[in-house]
Formats: C-alpha cells, structure tokens, sequence
C-alpha cells in the first residue's frame, strides 16, 4: 500500500506529511524545497513524484511509504498500484488568501479575481470526486484542514482507522501548531 497526500496548494498537505511521519509512517521526501517563511516545517516535497506521468518508476520505492502529490496529479496514479488518498480540504476562501499572501511574499502576481479562482478550483475539486468514485486501485478520504486544527482528535480518528492503525494518533496531534494557522475564514470545509 503507499499513501498519498493531496489536495489543492495551501490545504494543508505539508501538515499531513509532518503528522504522519510524527505518527511513525515513513515519508518519501528529498528535501529540495526548502522550508520557509511560508511554511516554517518543511514542504515535504519529493521531486520525482511530480513527474509521476511521465516516469511512475519511484514508486516502487513508496510501498509502505507515504508522499505527497498536487491534486492534478491524482488522474496520472498507476491503477497496478494499491493506494491511500488522504485528500486534504480547506476552506477555498482561507486557501486563496493563503495563497496570494505567498505569492505577494514571494513577489509574484497572485492569480487574479477570488471569486473567478474560486469557482475554477471548486469545479477542480468536483473533478476529484468524481474520480475518486471510478477507482479500484485508489481509496480517497477527505480530511478537513479547518476541522483539524478545530477538533485534532475526530479528524485524527478519521484518518487512523482509514489508515488501518498504521499510524499513532497521538503521535500526529504533535504536528499541530496553532500559531500556523494565520489565513482564517469561516471553517467550512
């Protein structure tokens, strides 16, 4: 089995890479990104995986493993594989303003009107859920990033039992810093 986090950018991927390494899965990263202001624990990225349509070869080295992908790159998932989705949500208001606060910080033009970006990665996120509903070979689960920072311990659940027990529940509360979560809206997602 190899889990993956995914999501939309700003949704709380890293979050779920940091938990679930604290909760004692391995995590396939190489550290190319570097943590920053933006995210101060580390992006948990693996440069491969986003190369993962043309050359799926790596994961090999994923079974057992957990590594984390942007949503769009869910589609390319081999179906000879067996896999775990946790599919981070967040409310698309705090998202976006997360996102352009990074943009801004990194001196690049955020993406434009809210309302238009919104609707554009609403009808993305429909896409993900309708393919979730066509796979055999991967398992998706939702997890919110407001209810987790809300409530830890019932998203926690969540994803242990989704999870089979690979996971120490509290172990991942750890990872939980309040302090991070600086882009609040109204919690629902």
């Amino acid at each position: 089995m190899i889990t993956i986090v995914s999501g939309l950018p700003r949704c709380g991927t890293s979050l779920m890479m940091r938990m679930l390494e604290l909760g004692g899965m391995p995590v396939l990263t190489d550290g190319v990104r570097a943590a920053d202001e933006d995210n101060p624990l580390g992006y948990y990225e693996y440069e491969r995986a986003k190369s993962i349509q043309a050359d799926p070869s790596f994961l090999k080295d994923a079974e057992g493993k957990a590594f984390k992908i942007v949503s769009r790159l869910l589609f390319h998932l081999p179906a000879a594989r067996r896999y775990k989705v946790l599919f981070m949500r967040r409310d698309l208001d705090e998202m976006i303003a997360s996102q352009n606060t990074m943009l801004r910080r990194q001196g690049k033009q955020v993406a434009g009107d809210d309302a238009r970006v919104k609707a554009m990665l609403q009808r993305h996120l429909d896409e993900v859920e309708a393919w979730s509903k066509q796979q055999r070979a991967a398992e998706l689960v939702q997890v919110s990033y407001n209810r987790l920072l809300a409530s830890p311990e019932a998203e926690i659940d969540r994803v242990v039992t989704f999870l089979d027990g690979a996971v120490d529940g509290a172990q991942m509360r750890r990872a939980i810093d309040p302090s991070l979560y600086r882009n609040r809206g109204n919690g629902n997602s």
